[in-house]
């Protein structure tokens, strides 16, 4: 979008004028990637083999990175990929191997909640790495988020084959250091604005899970991004009226809507959809509130470094994203 230099100018004064009411916390990134580095591919939560993997696999060596397979691959207990401590030490061996230099997830589900008190942090906040993968990982983005250490929002590995070449080639650029800018068309639920920010966030239901924990994100001043899958709408309802009520909403800087994908009803209809739902919560914010971000459980899954900086401007024509 094309601006004029007093638009240019209004905007610089606008972000350093919102910026000073909360001063921005320095985040580590973890290094990015170069070929010849290593990848690791675990599940801390829902159980998977080896051969669904392959196209995850392929894909990274492709890139020219080496790839090493956690023992949780093939494990098997009930719905999970092996026992909590088995979860737990698979996790834990490859944060602390300095030769692995990004955590893959390989799929979601639940179950990443029951091993993350399981897991000692220390090394990993002195030598961090890219923890990667969406959904469930929200647990893992959220608590290490709280250490000012940025994680990666993006495609899980079973997502290979099916994310959209957009989704992928976002995954590949934030893992190499790449820039992120997102430019995306208006939504008639947006709510205009300019904002600065930490970008945080993730699975609205595992938010929700966790609130009140060790793991609980501090939204103060940061840029609030939502997504969610296969919920009833009442319980989208019930999830941001909790976050109104606890007092997450009203410091935000301002909020990113993903999908909200394979909503379910009751037989008495709620009477509004997931995104009419989170409208009426949040339409009181005077803060830029931008909807249908592509991001969350669709293919077109693109990436999205959590605990960045990034600056949103929200406008009649479209959604602007750009990572600093």
């Amino acid at each position: 979008m094309y601006r004029t230099p007093l638009q240019q100018f209004i905007l610089i004064i606008i972000l350093s004028f919102t910026t000073s009411f909360h001063a921005q916390t320095t985040v580590k990134m973890p290094e990015y990637l170069k070929k010849g580095d290593t990848v690791g591919i675990l599940a801390t939560a829902r159980k998977i083999d080896l051969a669904t993997l392959q196209p995850a696999i392929k894909l990274l060596e492709g890139w020219g990175l080496k790839v090493v397979i956690g023992k949780t691959i093939g494990k098997e207990q009930n719905q999970l990929a092996g026992a909590d401590w088995q979860r737990a030490t698979d996790f834990q061996e490859m944060l602390d191997n300095p030769n692995i230099k990004a955590i893959w997830a390989a799929k979601g589900g639940y179950g990443t909640v029951r091993m993350v008190d399981r897991v000692n942090f220390e090394n990993f906040k002195k030598n961090p790495k890219w923890i990667v993968g969406f959904s469930d990982v929200t647990v893992l983005h959220s608590h290490i988020n709280n250490f000012n250490i940025g994680t990666l929002h993006s495609i899980m590995a079973i997502s290979a084959k099916s994310a959209t070449p957009e989704a992928v080639e976002t995954f590949r650029k934030a893992l190499f250091g790449e820039q992120l800018e997102y430019k995306i068309p208006h939504h008639n639920f947006n709510k205009n604005g300019i904002a600065k920010g930490q970008l945080v966030g993730g699975n609205l239901s595992v938010l929700y899970s966790i609130q009140g924990s060790d793991s609980a994100v501090d939204m103060k001043g940061k840029i609030l991004f939502l997504e969610d899958l296969d919920e009833y709408l009442y319980h989208i309802d019930r999830m941001m009226m909790n976050l109104k009520r606890n007092g997450s909403l009203k410091d935000l800087k301002g909020i990113i809507i993903g999908g909200m994908t394979s909503m379910n009803d009751n037989d008495i209809p709620w009477g509004h959809d997931a995104l009419e739902i989170i409208q009426d919560v949040v339409k009181d914010l005077k803060i830029p509130v931008a909807y249908n971000f592509p991001a969350g459980h669709i293919k077109d899954n693109r990436a999205l470094i959590l605990g960045k900086s990034v600056i949103l401007e929200v406008n009649d024509t479209e959604t602007l994203l750009k990572f600093e």
